[in-house]
């Protein structure tokens, strides 16, 4: 395993390894003094950030910005490539964000990676970089972010919810584990999250399907196992979220 840390200094610009973590890895709260631009090649990972979650799988990225407060929850066994940017490069975007991984973006991720440590930031690598940057920065945004609430009581929930995304415990239930009256919980959700309980609750299994269904799950095995009762409630419910049907993600 090996971490930014590890990285011989001085060390260019820009420079990148693969690597592998073991399902059930947490790599705890931290932060980096570069970009980050993970590219995820097997399993599937909730990355966490103060406020946000964020769930990849095969074949999409991650951007997390210099001295983003992170945490990484490996879900499976992973293989992932991962390239550091020095913020003086400049053009990097501004939060965090995953996205599909271009043909492009591999290859120049690829040339990156190949250099190792030690080369010179001449005009080739200067323009790899540039463009890597770029192509980070067209790359359109997946709807795969979760809010999380500020308040502890909600944050609970929440957090016990995206642990157990099938769980199917009713709004009263959850209202009483965050010690409140109901209605003063569905009114501070609300107000905290911009959306009500149930929809949030959706968007948490919608996200969490995703990936499943792109680690090779059938459709009708990720539906029951969110707490659906049949594979066509659950379809017109991931195609209202992410606008495809989930079959594309196969």
């Amino acid at each position: 395993m090996k971490r930014s840390a590890d990285i011989p200094r001085p060390a260019p610009p820009v420079v990148g390894f693969a690597d592998s973590y073991t399902g059930g890895f947490v790599d705890g709260f931290h932060t980096h003094d570069r970009g980050q631009l993970s590219l995820l090649l097997s399993g599937s990972v909730t990355v966490n950030t103060p406020d946000r979650s964020f769930v990849m799988g095969v074949g999409q990225g991650m951007w997390i910005p210099a001295d983003t407060l992170h945490q990484s929850l490996c879900r499976t066994d992973l293989m992932f490539q991962v390239v550091y940017i020095d913020p003086s490069l400049g053009g990097a975007h501004p939060s965090c964000k995953v996205f599909d991984v271009s043909t492009l973006m591999r290859g120049l991720v690829d040339e990156i990676i190949a250099m190792r440590y030690e080369f010179a930031m001449d005009a080739r690598m200067s323009a790899i970089a540039a463009l890597l940057l770029d192509e980070i920065e067209r790359a359109p945004r997946l709807a795969e972010r979760l809010l999380l609430p500020a308040d502890p009581r909600l944050r609970r929930v929440c957090e016990a919810i995206t642990a157990e995304p099938g769980d199917r415990h009713d709004i009263d239930y959850w209202a009483r584990e965050a010690g409140m009256a109901r209605r003063t919980f569905t009114r501070l959700f609300q107000v905290e999250m911009g959306m009500g309980f149930a929809a949030w609750r959706r968007r948490v299994r919608v996200v969490e399907a995703a990936s499943r269904i792109a680690a090779g799950k059938s459709i009708a095995e990720v539906a029951f196992d969110l707490g659906y009762d049949n594979a066509g409630s659950f379809s017109t419910m991931f195609r209202r979220i992410f606008g495809v049907a989930p079959g594309t993600l196969k």
